[in-house]
């Protein structure tokens, strides 16, 4: 299986996520696979894209119709059973290219399986992160019939993070967000014994769908692909949930529920069905035959706490040996007659699925196991299952992240004590430089007021330098500086993790909490103080080592310390280190809206000598209000890991590394796209000139102004944040114009779809006070009122799209809207095409790109 889908290289080489996530000539293409090489690309790509038909692997081949040589379906069968037994085999036999069918003859679950087995750790957990937003059903237990033991994914499936409601719904706190890996609920598994005439996972679908839509969690017999016979996938066990929106006319129930199903028969993978048994709080067996072998197996679960039930089709089987063996269970499996359903072919299929879900909701209001997936490997390790994350690497990181964190018991106090240069000395040197900056472009700079700057800095950068690391930091370095990549990559998602766990929980903010600034009590706007309470993360860590290296490396400059002396001329390469493997860097300080231009230049001089030959860039940028859905977006074109959600996560700029593939790289006219999200620095309310304004527009403009392709996400079609106006207004003067896509994210009307150029000019022509407020500021006159009088706007050329939301109903059990995907990639590949046909500024080698930051 993995030689048919080109996977046998990635055995001892583990495929990784910076190969699935490289730019390729494939990028630019919505193609259906043609040989089953082309499947696991083909499912990785859709997948990145929350494409909801990632698992609808048809492979269609390009061949001539009159060379298409017709043949029957048994013979082709008979044809890959010779193939597969054969001893002396060529290399090229098992491939199915030449098969002249339109169908791979691989199943899904296989695909997903022999995915799995190639991939190291960190795509595992992607891949099982983005199956969880599609509402795909998650593998829990990966089989390997190769080498005979299967694997329980604990690991994998740490990224896991949903939101749910509460019934009834609270004013304050009616929204839970966890982790699905610590998060405790009542399980309940369905596994087929022998022969079932009746799909498992087809009733399960409809167990967990509302009834006005059907929702294909698992996949099933019925759908493409689905009757295909499974060849390494048996013994799968996939988990999936039911999460309450809060809204009892919609909630099939109040809680939330684990679903767990066993794939193939259960008297061929007792282990994993004993570890139902001991995890579940029912089991459903779907059955036409209880056998002899069976009902042994069954009657050794006498004393087990879980409740058994049985789905059969007594027509199909044999109808009294059933009977018999069915009365003998009962008193063994503490059941009764209630226990047991019939499902013929004239059975009323929705009162039947009503059924089921009544008798779920009976076992939870009753007394029953509930139980975490943490909870559940600890029980797969006590039946001898392999668990993915007992490796030593990630244990050791583990193990780092919890003495760090367990010393956080105040949240203000540890960024007071530990994490001290990011206090109220770091925004006193931001203000100064700030000042030094703009007296640079004065007409006639006071020299005495410069030299009383430069002096405060030197002072300021003097203090900073005087500490040493704290402890925690001191660790933090350690961890990311492990000389085993694995053990690195695991201690930062295990920080990640850990500092969101010690987190003091606070309410969600509020729109109007997040945009409310303090008055000082002179009247004049406080920057000190954050838009909303920013949660501890791995960045603040990050940002204590770069103002390290800031404070160091000022005093070498002004001559005060000998370069021979500095301690922390290493740091940028520890952080270009993270930034390489996918980690997402501060590029703005979120703290003082301040970049921090030595530590910025520092990280980029490394990665120029990191990339060596290979580093020309493209800066693709991406700018709008937070909770338009830029990072979202950007995650979803680029595979990212920008952080989703208004309020939740730090509001500095950060930027991402996307490597292009070197067989690409020439046509595409550049090796690596350091893509900017301009997070949560553009407020876009209606202002008045002043300071806050003043920096918005200035971040706006500096992100703009490095980028060679800026996407603007909007809310509105109004709605154009005056800040980014400015930057534009700004950027037309200096002539560096990015290229420019405006994205309308989240239309209520759908019609908006189909918008033409002519619609799209009109949206753009209708007046805004906020614009003409903007413009006015800038002393450009009143003749440019909208974003299409300015000079740069050319309504011929394709710059508006309409994005579709993300969800086709209400989360979170909603589905992704089909339509959300096809459209991202639309804009992906039309950004992709910019950049190749030269549409945006010439791109940058990275030392260009470090002059520009400092210009800029």
């Amino acid at each position: 299986m993995l030689f048919l889908l080109g996977l046998e290289t990635y055995q001892t080489q583990k495929l990784s996520l910076q190969d699935a996530l490289q730019i390729s000539s494939d990028s630019m293409k919505n193609w259906a696979p043609q040989t089953p090489k082309d499947l696991p690309w083909n499912f990785l790509r859709k997948l990145q894209a929350l494409n909801a038909e990632a698992r609808n692997t048809i492979m269609v081949l390009d061949l001539p119709l009159d060379t298409r040589p017709v043949e029957k379906e048994s013979q082709m069968e008979e044809e890959i059973i010779y193939w597969d037994t054969a001893e002396d085999i060529s290399a090229d036999i098992y491939s199915f290219s030449e098969l002249p069918t339109p169908d791979t003859p691989v199943n899904p679950l296989d695909l997903l399986c022999a995915l799995l087995l190639s991939s190291d750790s960190f795509l595992q957990q992607e891949i099982v992160s983005k199956m969880s937003l599609c509402q795909f059903a998650l593998p829990l237990i990966l089989p390997d019939p190769e080498n005979h033991y299967h694997t329980f994914l604990l690991w994998a499936m740490r990224g896991t993070v949903r939101t749910w409601g509460s019934q009834p719904p609270r004013v304050m706190g009616s929204f839970r967000e966890d982790s699905m890996v610590l998060s405790r609920a009542p399980a309940f598994a369905f596994v087929r014994m022998e022969v079932s005439s009746n799909s498992k996972s087809q009733l399960l679908n409809d167990v967990l769908s509302p009834g006005h839509r059907q929702q294909d969690c698992f996949w099933h017999r019925d759908l493409n692909l689905g009757t295909n016979p499974r060849e390494i996938a048996d013994g799968l066990v996939e988990i999936s949930w039911f999460l309450p929106s809060g809204r009892e006319d919609l909630d099939i129930f109040p809680e939330p529920m684990a679903f767990l199903n066993l794939r193939g028969d259960i008297g061929s993978h007792w282990l994993q069905f004993k570890l139902l048994t001991e995890i579940s709080s029912a089991i459903f067996i779907l059955t036409d035959n209880i056998s002899k072998k069976e009902y042994k197996l069954l009657s050794s679960m006498k004393g087990s706490a879980t409740k058994y039930y049985f789905i059969l089709s007594p027509y199909r089987g044999k109808r009294n040996t059933n009977l018999r063996f069915l009365n003998r269970l009962i008193p063994v499996l503490k059941m009764d007659h209630s226990h047991v359903l019939v499902k013929v072919s004239s059975t009323d299929s929705v009162g039947f699925v009503r059924r089921v879900r009544a008798i779920i909701t009976h076992v939870t209001r009753s007394p029953c196991r509930r139980v975490s997936v943490e909870d559940m490997a600890n029980a797969a390790r006590k039946l001898g299952l392999k668990v993915d994350e007992d490796c030593e690497e990630c244990q050791r990181a583990k193990d780092r992240m919890e003495q760090i964190t367990r010393k956080i018991k105040d949240l203000d106090a540890y960024r007071r004590d530990e994490l001290r240069l990011q206090g109220e000395t770091w925004r006193k040197v931001a203000q100064v430089e700030k000042e030094l900056c703009q007296i640079q472009w004065a007409s006639d700079p006071p020299e005495k007021y410069r030299a009383e700057l430069r002096h405060r800095l030197l002072e300021l950068r003097m203090q900073q330098n005087d500490h040493d690391p704290s402890w925690g930091v001191q660790e933090f370095i350690s961890g990311i500086s492990s000389p085993s990549l694995g053990e690195k990559q695991y201690f930062l998602k295990w920080m990640e993790w850990g500092l969101a766990r010690v987190a003091q929980p606070r309410p969600r903010p509020s729109p109007e909490m997040i945009f409310t600034l303090r008055p000082k009590h002179c009247g004049a706007v406080d920057f000190s103080e954050p838009f909303w309470p920013e949660p501890l993360g791995v960045e603040h860590f990050l940002r204590e080592m770069g103002q390290f290296y800031e404070a160091e490396s000022c005093l070498v400059e002004a001559g005060k310390l000998p370069a021979g002396q500095r301690r922390f001329a290493h740091f940028p390469g520890l952080a270009l280190e993270l930034l390489l493997k996918g980690l997402p860097l501060e590029l703005i300080d979120g703290n003082t809206l301040s970049p921090a231009l030595r530590w910025v230049t520092g990280l980029l001089k490394e990665l120029h000598v990191r990339l060596e030959r290979r580093s020309r860039l493209v800066v693709l940028s991406a700018l709008g209000v937070p909770g338009t859905g830029k990072s979202t977006l950007l995650n979803t074109m680029f595979g990212l890991r920008f952080v989703t959600g208004r309020g939740r996560g730090p509001r500095g700029a950060f930027m991402q590394l996307i490597k292009v593939a070197e067989s690409f790289s020439q046509d595409l006219g550049c090796d690596h796209i350091l893509v900017i999200d301009s997070g949560g620095l553009i407020a876009g309310v209606r202002t008045e000139a002043g300071e806050r304004f003043e920096r918005e527009a200035s971040l706006a403009t500096l992100i703009m102004g490095l980028s060679n392709v800026t996407v603007v996400s909007l809310a509105e079609t109004r709605n154009i944040p005056p800040a980014i106006l400015h930057a534009f207004l700004r950027l037309e003067k200096t002539g560096h114009m990015p290229n420019y896509q405006f994205v309308y994210q989240n239309l209520h009307d759908v019609s908006a779809l189909g918008s033409k150029p002519r619609d799209r000019r009109q949206l753009l022509d209708q007046p805004s006070d906020v614009g003409r407020a903007t413009v006015q500021m800038e002393k450009q006159g009143d003749g440019i009122q909208t974003l299409a009088d300015l000079a740069f706007w050319d309504p011929e050329k394709q710059h508006i799209w309409h994005i579709p939301g993300l969800w086709h109903g209400v989360p979170p059990m909603a589905a992704v809207n089909l339509a959300y995907s096809e459209a991202i990639f639309e804009l992906k590949r039309c950004l992709l095409e910019n950049i190749r046909n030269g549409l945006s500024n010439q791109n940058k080698n990275i030392q260009q790109l470090i002059e520009l930051v400092r210009r800029l």
